[in-house]
């Protein structure tokens, strides 16, 4: 017994190289335990390799572009625009305001009365002739007033012949006013052998000639106290007479309309 535990004593054990590199042990296995051996790549002898490291991928950031800076012009432009923008808002809301205000309406026009001074051939198949119209003007607002100013046209035409021109009076229409004017046309038509053939068909076949007035006024509208910036109305009268005949003391108006055509600056 003493001879054994002498032996136990001087047996010499192998010591282990703790930096020589750790190889597989037989019972450390090939792939993870969690692992399905049919996830393990296999090749054609049938030997199972280790399952690959799994690579860390890192998203791709790029760079946003460098703002552009903008322009002075740019800038001036932005606003310019932004500046009449306004303007335009202001504008439309003080026009608002004043309508709503003053409730402007426009003028009221009739033909009452026309006589033919003169309407004649003469020996140079000239044609001279001249009217005299007796036209109502009418200013329905009760807060607006209207100055007729100087430089008014206003003309006879029969189809698209020019018979006679005059004008219109300069006078200042108050509130809801009605002002009776004698406007006077006369004029000079060269060549006009076949109108005046064509007139009197007229006249014998119906019994009616149609004339248009044509009105070109420039006014000036008075707000309360203002007085308002210079504007060209048009206006456009279509009278049906029974005659142009000179010899005749009265000639009928059978149909007489105004219609309001337009403003111009």
């Amino acid at each position: 017994m003493a001879d054994y535990h002498h032996n136990q004593q001087n047996r010499i054990h192998p010591l282990t190289d703790v930096e020589a590199p750790r190889s597989a042990t037989p019972n450390q296995p090939l792939f993870p335990r969690n692992s399905s051996k049919s996830d393990q790549p296999i090749d054609n002898n049938h030997h199972r390799f280790p399952p690959p490291i799994p690579q860390r991928t890192f998203p791709v950031s790029h760079s946003k572009p460098p703002r552009r800076k903008r322009s002075c012009l740019c800038r001036l432009l932005c606003w310019t625009l932004s500046l009449l923008l306004i303007l335009i808002i202001a504008i439309a809301i003080t026009v608002g305001i004043l309508y709503l205000v003053f409730r402007p309406k426009l003028p009221k026009f009739s033909i009452d009365q026309l006589q033919v001074v003169q309407f004649n051939l003469n020996g140079n198949n000239s044609l001279s002739a001249s009217f005299q119209s007796r036209i109502t003007a009418t200013n329905p607002n009760k807060r607006i007033g209207i100055y007729y100013e100087s430089g008014s046209n206003i003309e006879s035409w029969y189809e698209e012949t020019k018979l006679g021109r005059g004008s219109l009076p300069k006078f200042y229409q108050g509130h809801r006013n009605t002002t009776t004017l004698s406007v006077v046309m006369s004029g000079m038509t060269e060549d006009a052998s076949g109108l005046f053939n064509r007139l009197q068909q007229q006249q014998q076949k119906t019994g009616n000639i149609p004339l248009t007035l044509k009105v070109k006024q420039p006014v000036r509208v008075k707000l309360g106290k203002l007085k308002l910036f210079k504007i060209k109305f048009r206006m456009r009268c279509s009278l049906v007479v029974d005659s142009l005949s000179a010899a005749q003391t009265g000639i009928t108006i059978q149909s007489s309309s105004c219609k309001f055509r337009g403003i111009s600056l």
